[in-house]
Protein backbone atom coordinates (compact mmCIF):
# COMPACT_ATOMS: atom_id res chain seq x y z
CA UNK A 1 0.00 0.00 0.00
CA UNK A 2 1.33 2.96 -1.27
CA UNK A 3 1.05 7.08 -0.23
CA UNK A 4 2.25 9.65 -3.01
CA UNK A 5 2.54 12.62 -0.44
CA UNK A 6 3.58 14.01 2.72
CA UNK A 7 1.31 17.02 2.91
CA UNK A 8 -1.70 16.59 6.28
CA UNK A 9 -3.79 14.39 4.06
CA UNK A 10 -0.89 11.87 3.40
CA UNK A 11 -0.21 11.72 6.47
CA UNK A 12 -3.58 11.07 8.13
CA UNK A 13 -4.04 8.72 5.80
CA UNK A 14 -0.96 6.72 6.92
CA UNK A 15 -1.83 6.87 10.65
CA UNK A 16 -5.34 6.07 10.00
CA UNK A 17 -3.80 3.01 8.16
CA UNK A 18 -1.81 2.14 11.04
CA UNK A 19 -4.43 2.05 13.21
CA UNK A 20 -6.49 -0.32 10.82
CA UNK A 21 -3.16 -2.76 11.24
CA UNK A 22 -2.03 -1.72 7.34
CA UNK A 23 2.01 -0.62 6.81
CA UNK A 24 1.60 1.36 4.20
CA UNK A 25 4.56 3.33 2.60
CA UNK A 26 4.67 7.23 1.88
CA UNK A 27 6.52 8.03 -0.75
CA UNK A 28 7.51 11.86 -0.67
CA UNK A 29 9.67 14.17 -3.40
CA UNK A 30 10.84 16.66 -1.47
CA UNK A 31 13.88 15.81 1.00
CA UNK A 32 12.50 17.84 3.65
CA UNK A 33 9.64 19.49 5.04
CA UNK A 34 8.89 22.63 3.50
CA UNK A 35 8.71 26.22 5.20
CA UNK A 36 6.76 28.02 2.74
CA UNK A 37 3.90 29.11 4.39
CA UNK A 38 0.35 27.82 3.31
CA UNK A 39 -2.91 27.50 5.72
CA UNK A 40 -2.93 29.04 9.22
CA UNK A 41 -4.98 26.79 10.54
CA UNK A 42 -7.79 24.23 10.95
CA UNK A 43 -10.88 24.33 11.32
CA UNK A 44 -14.70 22.13 10.83
CA UNK A 45 -15.69 18.55 11.52
CA UNK A 46 -11.73 17.54 11.32
CA UNK A 47 -11.01 19.08 14.74
CA UNK A 48 -14.21 16.43 15.95
CA UNK A 49 -12.63 14.01 14.49
CA UNK A 50 -9.20 14.74 15.73
CA UNK A 51 -10.53 14.60 19.42
CA UNK A 52 -12.58 11.34 18.56
CA UNK A 53 -8.86 10.19 18.00
CA UNK A 54 -7.72 11.26 21.21
CA UNK A 55 -5.67 14.04 19.47
CA UNK A 56 -6.97 17.07 19.72
CA UNK A 57 -5.42 18.24 23.08
CA UNK A 58 -2.13 17.78 21.26
CA UNK A 59 -3.10 19.80 18.61
CA UNK A 60 -4.35 22.63 20.75
CA UNK A 61 -1.18 22.64 23.14
CA UNK A 62 1.06 23.48 20.27
CA UNK A 63 -1.04 26.63 18.93
CA UNK A 64 0.87 29.34 17.82
CA UNK A 65 -1.33 31.78 19.66
CA UNK A 66 -4.69 31.77 21.01
CA UNK A 67 -7.81 30.32 19.55
CA UNK A 68 -9.29 32.69 17.81
CA UNK A 69 -12.83 34.07 18.39
CA UNK A 70 -15.67 32.08 16.13
CA UNK A 71 -15.83 34.83 12.96
CA UNK A 72 -15.08 33.64 9.83
CA UNK A 73 -15.13 35.01 6.85
CA UNK A 74 -17.33 34.13 4.12
CA UNK A 75 -16.84 35.82 0.35
CA UNK A 76 -16.00 39.13 1.97
CA UNK A 77 -18.66 39.17 4.79
CA UNK A 78 -18.48 37.37 7.98
CA UNK A 79 -20.15 34.71 9.63
CA UNK A 80 -20.05 36.05 13.35
CA UNK A 81 -20.80 33.35 15.64
CA UNK A 82 -19.41 35.12 18.91
CA UNK A 83 -23.24 35.76 20.34
CA UNK A 84 -24.16 32.05 20.45
CA UNK A 85 -22.91 29.48 23.33
CA UNK A 86 -22.58 26.50 21.38
CA UNK A 87 -20.89 27.49 17.90
CA UNK A 88 -21.21 25.75 14.79
CA UNK A 89 -17.83 25.90 13.85
CA UNK A 90 -14.55 26.60 15.46
CA UNK A 91 -10.45 26.83 14.34
CA UNK A 92 -7.04 26.27 15.64
CA UNK A 93 -4.45 28.77 15.39
CA UNK A 94 -1.81 26.26 13.24
CA UNK A 95 0.45 26.72 10.31
CA UNK A 96 0.47 24.16 8.01
CA UNK A 97 3.94 23.45 8.72
CA UNK A 98 3.57 22.73 12.53
CA UNK A 99 0.84 20.74 11.76
CA UNK A 100 2.33 18.91 9.48
CA UNK A 101 5.16 18.08 11.73
CA UNK A 102 2.57 16.94 14.22
CA UNK A 103 0.76 14.41 12.06
CA UNK A 104 4.20 13.37 10.89
CA UNK A 105 5.44 12.55 14.35
CA UNK A 106 2.05 10.95 14.81
CA UNK A 107 2.56 9.04 12.00
CA UNK A 108 6.11 8.10 13.45
CA UNK A 109 5.10 6.93 16.45
CA UNK A 110 2.42 4.58 14.52
CA UNK A 111 5.36 2.99 12.52
CA UNK A 112 4.63 4.49 9.05
CA UNK A 113 7.06 4.16 6.69
CA UNK A 114 7.70 7.88 5.60
CA UNK A 115 10.58 8.49 2.46
CA UNK A 116 11.79 11.74 2.10
CA UNK A 117 13.42 12.79 -1.34
CA UNK A 118 11.50 9.69 -3.02
CA UNK A 119 10.35 10.99 -6.18
CA UNK A 120 7.24 9.04 -8.32
CA UNK A 121 8.28 9.19 -11.82
CA UNK A 122 6.06 6.83 -13.74
CA UNK A 123 2.81 4.58 -12.79
CA UNK A 124 0.78 2.25 -14.32
CA UNK A 125 -1.33 -0.09 -13.39
CA UNK A 126 -3.37 -3.83 -14.36
CA UNK A 127 -6.32 -5.78 -12.61
CA UNK A 128 -3.97 -7.27 -9.78
CA UNK A 129 -1.39 -4.02 -9.05
CA UNK A 130 -0.08 -0.54 -9.31
CA UNK A 131 3.57 -0.63 -10.83
CA UNK A 132 5.51 2.67 -9.19
CA UNK A 133 8.86 3.94 -10.57
CA UNK A 134 10.35 6.15 -8.01
CA UNK A 135 13.99 7.93 -8.33
CA UNK A 136 15.21 7.79 -4.67
CA UNK A 137 18.33 9.31 -3.15
CA UNK A 138 20.40 6.19 -4.12
CA UNK A 139 18.85 6.33 -7.78
CA UNK A 140 15.62 4.53 -9.60
CA UNK A 141 14.22 1.64 -8.36
CA UNK A 142 10.71 0.00 -8.92
CA UNK A 143 8.22 -1.23 -7.07
CA UNK A 144 4.72 -2.61 -6.87
CA UNK A 145 1.17 -2.41 -4.20
CA UNK A 146 -1.96 -3.59 -4.67
CA UNK A 147 -3.13 0.07 -3.70
CA UNK A 148 -1.67 3.56 -4.86
CA UNK A 149 -3.31 6.65 -3.16
CA UNK A 150 -2.58 9.76 -4.90
CA UNK A 151 -2.25 12.62 -2.06
CA UNK A 152 0.11 15.01 -4.33
CA UNK A 153 -1.59 18.14 -4.45
CA UNK A 154 -3.54 20.33 -6.92
CA UNK A 155 -1.35 19.43 -9.62
CA UNK A 156 -1.27 16.01 -9.03
CA UNK A 157 0.83 13.52 -11.45
CA UNK A 158 -0.79 10.71 -9.79
CA UNK A 159 -4.15 11.87 -10.74
CA UNK A 160 -3.15 12.57 -14.54
CA UNK A 161 -0.99 9.34 -14.95
CA UNK A 162 -4.60 7.65 -13.82
CA UNK A 163 -6.58 9.73 -16.54
CA UNK A 164 -8.63 10.64 -13.76
CA UNK A 165 -10.22 14.73 -15.69
CA UNK A 166 -9.99 17.55 -12.96
CA UNK A 167 -12.51 20.22 -15.21
CA UNK A 168 -13.22 23.58 -13.22
CA UNK A 169 -12.55 27.34 -13.08
CA UNK A 170 -9.45 28.75 -12.17
CA UNK A 171 -10.44 32.74 -10.92
CA UNK A 172 -7.81 35.77 -12.05
CA UNK A 173 -7.72 36.83 -8.41
CA UNK A 174 -3.81 36.52 -6.25
CA UNK A 175 -4.92 36.64 -2.82
CA UNK A 176 -1.78 37.77 -0.52
CA UNK A 177 -2.52 36.91 3.36
CA UNK A 178 0.19 38.17 6.03
CA UNK A 179 0.48 37.98 9.96
CA UNK A 180 2.60 41.14 10.72
CA UNK A 181 3.56 43.74 13.03
CA UNK A 182 3.04 47.32 13.33
CA UNK A 183 5.73 50.11 13.65
CA UNK A 184 5.10 52.68 16.27
CA UNK A 185 3.66 55.16 13.85
CA UNK A 186 0.99 52.78 13.01
CA UNK A 187 -1.61 53.34 15.88
CA UNK A 188 -4.59 50.87 16.65
CA UNK A 189 -7.89 52.38 18.00
CA UNK A 190 -9.75 50.99 19.95
CA UNK A 191 -12.38 49.49 17.66
CA UNK A 192 -9.31 47.76 15.99
CA UNK A 193 -9.28 50.12 12.99
CA UNK A 194 -5.35 51.28 11.92
CA UNK A 195 -4.48 55.21 12.04
CA UNK A 196 -1.61 55.53 9.16
CA UNK A 197 0.29 58.86 9.32
CA UNK A 198 -0.55 60.68 6.11
CA UNK A 199 -3.68 58.49 5.22
CA UNK A 200 -5.90 58.67 8.26
CA UNK A 201 -7.99 55.49 9.34
CA UNK A 202 -7.69 52.23 7.58
CA UNK A 203 -10.68 50.33 9.06
CA UNK A 204 -10.91 46.73 10.59
CA UNK A 205 -12.66 44.43 8.34
CA UNK A 206 -13.13 44.61 4.52
CA UNK A 207 -12.86 47.63 2.38
CA UNK A 208 -13.22 47.40 -1.26
CA UNK A 209 -11.97 49.68 -3.99
CA UNK A 210 -11.88 49.97 -7.34
CA UNK A 211 -8.23 47.88 -7.26
CA UNK A 212 -9.60 44.98 -4.77
CA UNK A 213 -10.01 44.17 -1.45
CA UNK A 214 -7.92 44.77 2.01
CA UNK A 215 -8.51 42.89 5.14
CA UNK A 216 -7.04 43.53 8.67
CA UNK A 217 -8.01 41.77 11.89
CA UNK A 218 -6.63 43.96 14.99
CA UNK A 219 -6.98 43.89 18.16
CA UNK A 220 -6.86 47.21 20.45
CA UNK A 221 -3.64 48.04 22.09
CA UNK A 222 -2.01 44.57 19.80
CA UNK A 223 1.28 45.66 17.64
CA UNK A 224 0.16 42.12 15.39
CA UNK A 225 -1.92 42.23 12.93
CA UNK A 226 -3.77 40.07 10.15
CA UNK A 227 -3.82 41.43 6.54
CA UNK A 228 -5.18 40.35 3.63
CA UNK A 229 -5.49 41.14 -0.03
CA UNK A 230 -7.33 39.90 -3.45
CA UNK A 231 -6.23 41.61 -6.51
CA UNK A 232 -7.17 40.71 -10.40
CA UNK A 233 -3.74 39.49 -12.02
CA UNK A 234 -2.26 37.98 -14.84
CA UNK A 235 1.26 37.28 -13.53
CA UNK A 236 1.85 33.44 -12.36
CA UNK A 237 3.21 33.13 -9.51
CA UNK A 238 5.12 29.91 -8.39
CA UNK A 239 3.69 27.95 -5.44
CA UNK A 240 7.53 27.42 -4.24
CA UNK A 241 8.44 30.81 -4.27
CA UNK A 242 7.75 32.46 -1.10
CA UNK A 243 6.00 35.91 -1.05
CA UNK A 244 8.35 38.66 0.32
CA UNK A 245 7.17 42.03 3.04
CA UNK A 246 7.87 44.31 0.16
CA UNK A 247 5.38 42.06 -2.21
CA UNK A 248 2.53 42.91 0.48
CA UNK A 249 3.27 46.09 0.88
CA UNK A 250 3.14 46.70 -3.31
CA UNK A 251 -0.01 45.20 -2.81
CA UNK A 252 -1.68 46.99 -0.01
CA UNK A 253 -0.66 49.60 -2.20
CA UNK A 254 -2.53 48.85 -5.67
CA UNK A 255 -5.63 47.76 -3.46
CA UNK A 256 -5.78 51.21 -1.04
CA UNK A 257 -3.73 53.71 -3.02
CA UNK A 258 -1.36 54.32 0.29
CA UNK A 259 1.74 52.91 2.01
CA UNK A 260 1.08 51.23 5.21
CA UNK A 261 4.08 50.97 7.16
CA UNK A 262 4.75 47.54 7.91
CA UNK A 263 8.12 46.51 10.97
CA UNK A 264 7.95 42.76 10.19
CA UNK A 265 6.03 39.41 9.66
CA UNK A 266 5.43 36.00 11.48
CA UNK A 267 3.47 34.48 8.24
CA UNK A 268 2.99 35.58 4.59
CA UNK A 269 1.56 33.28 1.67
CA UNK A 270 -0.19 33.55 -1.43
CA UNK A 271 -2.62 31.90 -3.43
CA UNK A 272 -4.60 31.67 -6.28
CA UNK A 273 -7.92 30.17 -6.48
CA UNK A 274 -9.64 27.40 -8.15
CA UNK A 275 -12.82 25.45 -8.65
CA UNK A 276 -11.99 21.83 -9.38
CA UNK A 277 -13.01 18.38 -8.90
CA UNK A 278 -12.29 15.18 -9.88
CA UNK A 279 -15.00 13.74 -11.99
CA UNK A 280 -13.87 10.15 -9.65
CA UNK A 281 -11.69 9.42 -7.16
CA UNK A 282 -10.57 6.27 -8.19
CA UNK A 283 -9.27 4.84 -11.53
CA UNK A 284 -8.62 0.80 -10.89
CA UNK A 285 -6.56 0.34 -7.97
CA UNK A 286 -5.40 4.13 -7.74
CA UNK A 287 -7.17 6.22 -5.73
CA UNK A 288 -6.81 10.21 -4.95
CA UNK A 289 -7.77 12.09 -1.80
CA UNK A 290 -6.97 15.79 -1.14
CA UNK A 291 -6.15 18.67 -3.26
CA UNK A 292 -5.50 15.52 -5.92
CA UNK A 293 -9.08 15.79 -5.52
CA UNK A 294 -10.38 18.92 -5.45
CA UNK A 295 -9.30 23.11 -5.19
CA UNK A 296 -11.54 25.21 -3.22
CA UNK A 297 -12.03 28.81 -4.07
CA UNK A 298 -12.33 30.35 -0.20
CA UNK A 299 -9.65 29.45 2.77
CA UNK A 300 -10.01 27.66 5.36
CA UNK A 301 -11.83 24.75 4.01
CA UNK A 302 -8.91 22.61 2.30
CA UNK A 303 -7.60 21.36 4.90
CA UNK A 304 -11.13 19.67 6.56
CA UNK A 305 -12.10 18.53 3.46
CA UNK A 306 -8.71 16.57 2.54
CA UNK A 307 -8.22 15.10 6.05
CA UNK A 308 -11.84 14.23 6.00
CA UNK A 309 -10.99 12.65 2.80
CA UNK A 310 -8.07 10.79 4.38
CA UNK A 311 -10.25 9.04 7.01
CA UNK A 312 -13.16 8.32 5.21
CA UNK A 313 -10.81 5.63 2.73
CA UNK A 314 -8.55 4.54 5.45
CA UNK A 315 -11.17 1.74 7.22
CA UNK A 316 -12.37 0.62 3.72
CA UNK A 317 -8.83 0.17 2.21
CA UNK A 318 -7.78 -1.45 5.00
CA UNK A 319 -10.75 -4.00 4.95
CA UNK A 320 -9.77 -4.36 1.27
CA UNK A 321 -6.21 -5.45 1.87
CA UNK A 322 -7.52 -7.43 4.55
CA UNK A 323 -9.88 -9.54 2.27
CA UNK A 324 -12.81 -8.58 4.81
CA UNK A 325 -14.79 -5.66 2.80
CA UNK A 326 -18.31 -6.45 0.97
CA UNK A 327 -18.50 -5.86 -2.52
CA UNK A 328 -18.73 -2.89 -3.51
CA UNK A 329 -17.08 -1.00 -0.23
CA UNK A 330 -14.09 1.26 -1.84
CA UNK A 331 -16.80 2.10 -4.49
CA UNK A 332 -18.17 4.41 -1.41
CA UNK A 333 -15.26 6.34 -0.85
CA UNK A 334 -16.10 8.31 -4.45
CA UNK A 335 -19.89 8.53 -3.47
CA UNK A 336 -19.27 9.77 -0.14
CA UNK A 337 -16.47 11.84 -0.53
CA UNK A 338 -17.57 13.63 -3.84
CA UNK A 339 -20.63 14.57 -2.19
CA UNK A 340 -19.06 16.01 0.69
CA UNK A 341 -16.65 18.05 -2.09
CA UNK A 342 -19.45 19.04 -4.29
CA UNK A 343 -20.83 20.39 -1.09
CA UNK A 344 -18.22 22.10 0.10
CA UNK A 345 -17.15 23.63 -3.85
CA UNK A 346 -21.01 24.73 -3.57
CA UNK A 347 -20.96 27.24 -0.41
CA UNK A 348 -16.84 28.15 -2.28
CA UNK A 349 -18.44 29.10 -5.27
CA UNK A 350 -21.25 30.98 -3.36
CA UNK A 351 -18.61 32.87 -1.51
CA UNK A 352 -16.54 34.07 -5.11
CA UNK A 353 -20.34 35.69 -6.20
CA UNK A 354 -20.32 37.43 -3.12
CA UNK A 355 -17.07 38.68 -3.07
CA UNK A 356 -15.99 39.46 -6.89
CA UNK A 357 -18.53 41.90 -7.57
CA UNK A 358 -17.96 45.81 -7.48
CA UNK A 359 -21.19 47.32 -8.26
CA UNK A 360 -24.44 48.35 -6.88
CA UNK A 361 -26.11 45.10 -7.13
CA UNK A 362 -23.55 43.19 -5.43
CA UNK A 363 -23.39 45.30 -2.19
CA UNK A 364 -26.84 44.88 -1.86
CA UNK A 365 -26.53 40.59 -1.92
CA UNK A 366 -23.99 41.18 0.72
CA UNK A 367 -25.86 43.87 2.67
CA UNK A 368 -29.35 41.43 2.17
CA UNK A 369 -26.70 37.99 3.03
CA UNK A 370 -25.71 39.96 6.32
CA UNK A 371 -29.31 40.56 7.58
CA UNK A 372 -29.84 37.05 6.69
CA UNK A 373 -27.20 36.21 9.34
CA UNK A 374 -28.31 38.36 12.12
CA UNK A 375 -30.90 35.35 12.75
CA UNK A 376 -29.73 32.17 14.34
CA UNK A 377 -30.81 29.51 12.77
CA UNK A 378 -29.61 30.51 9.00
CA UNK A 379 -26.22 31.13 11.41
CA UNK A 380 -26.17 28.01 12.26
CA UNK A 381 -27.43 26.77 8.98
CA UNK A 382 -24.06 28.70 7.45
CA UNK A 383 -21.78 27.43 10.15
CA UNK A 384 -22.52 23.71 9.69
CA UNK A 385 -21.94 24.16 5.89
CA UNK A 386 -18.67 25.82 6.07
CA UNK A 387 -17.70 23.52 9.37
CA UNK A 388 -18.61 20.14 6.93
CA UNK A 389 -21.04 18.66 9.87
CA UNK A 390 -24.18 19.13 7.66
CA UNK A 391 -22.75 16.06 5.73
CA UNK A 392 -24.98 13.07 5.72
CA UNK A 393 -23.85 10.23 4.08
CA UNK A 394 -26.52 7.83 2.47
CA UNK A 395 -26.88 4.88 3.96
CA UNK A 396 -28.10 1.37 2.50
CA UNK A 397 -31.55 0.66 3.59
CA UNK A 398 -35.06 1.90 4.27
CA UNK A 399 -37.05 3.77 7.31
CA UNK A 400 -33.35 5.22 8.23
CA UNK A 401 -33.07 6.62 11.89
CA UNK A 402 -32.16 10.46 11.63
CA UNK A 403 -29.03 10.15 12.49
CA UNK A 404 -28.11 7.32 10.05
CA UNK A 405 -25.28 9.12 7.57
CA UNK A 406 -24.27 11.87 10.31
CA UNK A 407 -21.45 12.35 12.34
CA UNK A 408 -22.15 10.36 15.78
CA UNK A 409 -23.07 12.24 18.42
CA UNK A 410 -20.35 12.49 21.63
CA UNK A 411 -22.23 11.27 24.14
CA UNK A 412 -21.49 10.84 27.79
CA UNK A 413 -21.84 7.26 28.66
CA UNK A 414 -22.55 5.25 31.72
CA UNK A 415 -20.47 1.77 32.00
CA UNK A 416 -19.91 -0.76 34.41
CA UNK A 417 -16.61 0.23 34.37
CA UNK A 418 -16.73 3.97 34.79
CA UNK A 419 -18.16 7.03 32.91
CA UNK A 420 -16.44 7.24 29.26
CA UNK A 421 -17.64 8.81 25.88
CA UNK A 422 -18.53 7.97 22.29
CA UNK A 423 -15.36 10.25 21.24
CA UNK A 424 -13.18 7.77 23.71
CA UNK A 425 -14.53 5.04 22.14
CA UNK A 426 -13.54 5.85 19.03
CA UNK A 427 -9.88 6.50 19.58
CA UNK A 428 -8.99 2.71 18.09
CA UNK A 429 -10.83 3.81 14.89
CA UNK A 430 -12.55 0.34 15.12
CA UNK A 431 -16.45 -0.20 14.15
CA UNK A 432 -18.86 0.26 16.92
CA UNK A 433 -22.33 -1.33 18.34
CA UNK A 434 -23.05 0.96 21.34
CA UNK A 435 -25.85 -0.50 23.23
CA UNK A 436 -27.79 2.56 25.13
CA UNK A 437 -31.12 0.37 26.16
CA UNK A 438 -29.92 -2.88 27.17
CA UNK A 439 -30.91 -4.84 24.09
CA UNK A 440 -29.43 -7.91 24.35
CA UNK A 441 -30.86 -9.77 21.14
CA UNK A 442 -28.73 -6.53 19.41
CA UNK A 443 -25.45 -7.38 20.55
CA UNK A 444 -26.47 -11.11 20.05
CA UNK A 445 -26.86 -10.13 16.34
CA UNK A 446 -23.58 -8.43 16.33
CA UNK A 447 -21.68 -11.02 18.25
CA UNK A 448 -21.32 -12.61 14.88
CA UNK A 449 -19.11 -9.76 13.47
CA UNK A 450 -16.69 -10.18 16.20
CA UNK A 451 -13.70 -9.21 16.18
CA UNK A 452 -14.22 -6.93 13.18
CA UNK A 453 -17.18 -5.10 15.35
CA UNK A 454 -16.88 -3.55 19.29
CA UNK A 455 -19.85 -3.72 21.20
CA UNK A 456 -20.39 -2.02 24.24
CA UNK A 457 -22.92 -1.82 26.80
CA UNK A 458 -23.95 1.66 28.00
CA UNK A 459 -26.06 4.28 29.41
CA UNK A 460 -26.65 8.02 29.01
CA UNK A 461 -28.93 10.63 29.18
CA UNK A 462 -31.38 12.10 26.68
CA UNK A 463 -30.25 8.83 24.38
CA UNK A 464 -31.25 9.87 21.16
CA UNK A 465 -32.01 6.25 20.16
CA UNK A 466 -31.31 2.61 21.89
CA UNK A 467 -28.13 1.66 19.82
CA UNK A 468 -25.52 3.15 17.31
CA UNK A 469 -23.57 1.40 14.58
CA UNK A 470 -20.52 3.66 14.13
CA UNK A 471 -18.42 3.30 11.39
CA UNK A 472 -14.36 3.86 12.20
CA UNK A 473 -14.82 7.14 10.10
CA UNK A 474 -17.00 8.31 13.07
CA UNK A 475 -20.42 8.24 11.10
CA UNK A 476 -23.42 6.29 12.20
CA UNK A 477 -23.96 3.84 9.79
CA UNK A 478 -27.78 2.28 12.05
CA UNK A 479 -29.82 2.86 14.85
CA UNK A 480 -32.42 1.65 16.44
CA UNK A 481 -35.12 4.08 17.39
CA UNK A 482 -36.19 4.30 20.55
CA UNK A 483 -37.88 1.41 21.90
CA UNK A 484 -38.12 -0.53 18.76
CA UNK A 485 -39.31 -4.01 18.36
CA UNK A 486 -36.87 -6.60 17.73
CA UNK A 487 -37.81 -7.87 14.84
CA UNK A 488 -37.93 -4.28 13.56
CA UNK A 489 -34.16 -3.29 14.58
CA UNK A 490 -32.72 -7.08 14.28
CA UNK A 491 -32.86 -7.26 10.29
CA UNK A 492 -31.84 -3.62 9.64
CA UNK A 493 -28.94 -4.44 11.50
CA UNK A 494 -27.88 -7.15 10.29
CA UNK A 495 -28.08 -5.66 6.44
CA UNK A 496 -25.93 -2.75 7.99
CA UNK A 497 -23.27 -5.22 9.37
CA UNK A 498 -23.11 -6.91 5.86
CA UNK A 499 -22.90 -3.83 4.24
CA UNK A 500 -20.31 -1.97 5.92
CA UNK A 501 -18.28 -5.14 7.39
CA UNK A 502 -19.15 -7.70 5.26
CA UNK A 503 -20.57 -11.47 6.17
CA UNK A 504 -19.23 -13.09 9.23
Amino acid sequence: MIIVGAGPTGLMLAAELRLAGVRPLVLERQPQPRDTPKAGGLGGQILQLLRYRGLLERFEAACTGPVPAPRFPFGGVHLDFTQLPDPPMHALPLPQQLLERLLGERAGELGVDLRRGHEVTGVSQDDDAVTVDVRGPDGPYRTSTRYLVGCDGARSRIRDWAGIPFPGTTYPEVNRLAQVTLPDTVTVLGNGDLDVPGFGAIRAGFTRTDHGLLGVGSSPGARSVSLYTIEDETTEYDDDVPMTLAELQDSVHRVLGAHLPLAGSTRLSRFTFKARQAERYREGRILIAGDAAHLFPATGVALNAGMLDAVNLAWKLAADLRGTAPAGLLDTYHAERHMAGARTLLHTRAQVALRRGHDAAAEALREVFTELLADEQPLRRMGALVAGTDIRYPMPGTRLHPLAGTFAPDLTLHTDRGITSVAELMHPARPVLLDLAGRPELRQTASDWRPLVDVHTAKTDDRPADALLIRPDGHVAWAAALDEPADSATPPLREALSAWFGTP
